[in-house]
């Protein structure tokens, strides 16, 4: 008797991860239809149809930054006027502003009150500084979970990795009429795009460098809420994979769409610019 209790044990034990395949299959027959009756393009018109929409958007953060070995946290601010500007104040847990930053699609300023100091330029000195290839629509992107917008679509893949969809696509140049003399080479050599199957929003993206092939830009986002009828991830992890590895995680709050907002960026006449 107890030989055989023991023999249906085992049999249980042996037929348990067919009955866990059969189980998953008809879910990953449902993700796959999509791909396999529209292709690539059915999930690129539902990323672009569930990303966010907005005109203003404005929202508080708390956030930890890792750098070499290094952790700092600190609290900031965010606000953006869609294809415009991206305003951001950070403010460290003692309360008092430390960087004011003001991003346009030609400019970059930084107004550092910890030691009186201010920058002022343009994406080629700080993409030369980083040894990457920023703009001003690759920020915007990452910060909000949405899809470039200035970029061609080019030819996308459509797969199903660990229950969710990927698109993956080879390159993507920017559309010539939002190209500059200076940012002809701006593309992005891999990029890869995971969605929930579900809702269909980014999940993560990450795009491989441009210039140096060790060099990558990462982001993932989680904890989806309601904002005005549309998905937002409160959650977001933002990392460059480099020489050395630099995270950010971001918790946002408090986030606004659609109402005016102001982008005040005084520099004192005291402080000295960083060249």
């Amino acid at each position: 008797m107890v030989y055989f209790q023991r023999l249906r044990r085992y049999q249980l034990l042996l037929l348990a991860p067919l009955f866990f395949m059969a189980s998953c299959s008809p879910a990953r027959k449902v993700m796959k239809a999509p791909i396999k009756e529209e292709g690539a393009d059915f999930l690129f018109a539902k990323l672009k149809e569930k990303e966010l929409k907005f005109d203003w958007f404005s929202a508080k953060f708390s956030a930890e930054y890792s750098n070499k070995g290094k952790e700092n946290s600190f609290n900031g601010q965010i606000r953006i006027r869609k294809d415009s500007l991206i305003w951001i104040s950070l403010t460290p847990m003692l309360g008092i502003e430390a960087v004011r930053l003001m991003i346009s699609q030609d400019s970059v300023k930084m107004i550092n009150r910890l030691n009186d100091t201010y920058f002022v330029g343009d994406y080629e000195y700080v993409n030369k500084f980083l040894n990457t290839n920023i703009d001003f629509d690759l920020l915007q992107a990452f910060l909000l979970g949405n899809d470039l917008q200035f970029y061609e679509n080019g030819k996308f893949r459509a797969s199903i990795d660990r229950g969710e969809y990927k698109l993956s696509t080879g390159e993507r140049h920017k559309l010539k009429k939002f190209v500059r003399s200076q940012e002809e080479n701006l593309k992005i050599f891999i990029q890869n795009i995971w969605l929930d199957p579900v809702n269909f929003k980014i999940t993560h993206a990450d795009v491989k460098e441009i210039r140096r092939d060790n060099i990558r830009l990462e982001s993932t986002y989680d904890g989806f809420e309601q904002l005005d009828d549309q998905l937002f991830p409160r959650k977001m992890t933002y990392t460059v994979w480099a020489d050395n590895t630099i995270r950010v995680k971001a918790d946002f709050s408090k986030m606004t769409l659609n109402i005016p907002l102001q982008f005040p960026f005084k520099i004192p006449a005291s402080y000295q610019r960083v060249k």
